[in-house]
Parts: structure tokens; sequence; C-alpha cells
């Protein structure tokens, strides 16, 4: 009776144990990210979503829980996730940034239209801004990335 006990114990606490130590990505909000690059400047990573995004959502379960992108993401960026509904205000770099359009149709916020915008073509999701530690934007995605890609990109 003692060692099913022991058995029993052993498997609840360590799934206690296992799973507040599961690695997550380190996300930031643009406050925080501006704090960092600040003291210790190092690439940034933004990811801007949605909750209707179907796109943003699988990658949010399938990519952004792979160890491989935690460590790579961890490691080489900081890393900021927006949500382009967002009706909050930003004040980063001296400047404030709000979501003008958060009483109509397709509300995105500023700072997701100004970083993530293309010429001639309307926003769309998923987005992704590569941005060097000078906070200088080197690349743009606009579309699904499996984790072989994203690595890729990544590790560049």
């Amino acid at each position: 009776m003692k060692t099913i006990a022991l058995v029993f114990s052993f498997f609840v606490f360590g799934n206690i144990v296992f799973s507040q130590t599961k690695e997550t990505v380190h996300w930031l909000n643009f406050e925080q990210v501006e704090d960092s690059l600040r003291i210790a400047p190092k690439k940034v990573f933004i990811d801007f979503y949605a909750d209707w995004c179907v796109p943003c959502i699988r990658m949010e379960k399938e990519i952004f829980t792979d160890r491989k992108i935690i460590k790579l993401i961890n490691r080489e960026y900081y890393a900021v996730k927006m949500n382009i509904e967002s009706n909050d205000t930003i004040v980063f770099g001296n400047q404030k940034f709000v979501n003008e359009r958060q009483h109509r149709k397709n509300p995105i916020h500023q700072i997701p239209l100004l970083m993530a915008s293309r010429k001639n073509k309307p926003f769309s999701l998923p987005a992704f801004v590569f941005m060097d530690k000078n906070f200088e934007a080197k690349a743009r995605y606009f579309q699904y990335l499996n984790v072989d890609q994203l690595s890729e990109i990544l590790a560049n």
C-alpha cells in the first residue's frame, strides 16, 4: 500500500513541478522592450495578432510552444506580442500611440499600421516584424510560418 501511495505521489507532484518549469517565450510589451533596449541592445521580434485570426491561433499553439523556437527567440531577441485591436495607449519612443479606429470596422491600432503595413496592400495577419538592435526593421512576414521557416528566419 505504501508503494502505491509513493508512486501516486511521485506522479502528482512530478507533474506539478514539470508543468511549472515549462519553457515559454518571454513576451514583452512595447514599454518593456524600450526599457530593455536601453539597458542591453538586442534584436526584436514582434508578433501582431488578433483573437479571431486562425493562423495566429495555430502558430500560438504549434509554433510558439516548440522548444527550438522558444530557445531561439529567448536567446536572440526581445519578443513583443500585440493584439492589433488593442485599445491601450502605448507610449514608445517619446510618442503616444492609440487605436484611432477602435469604434470602426477593422479597429487596428496605430502601431501595427505603422510597423507592419505594406505599400498598396491592406493590412493582413499574421504579421511579424524583425528589428535589429537599433530597432530598425530588417524583415516583415505576413503569413503562417512553420517551425522550420521561423527557425531559419530567427537564426539569421
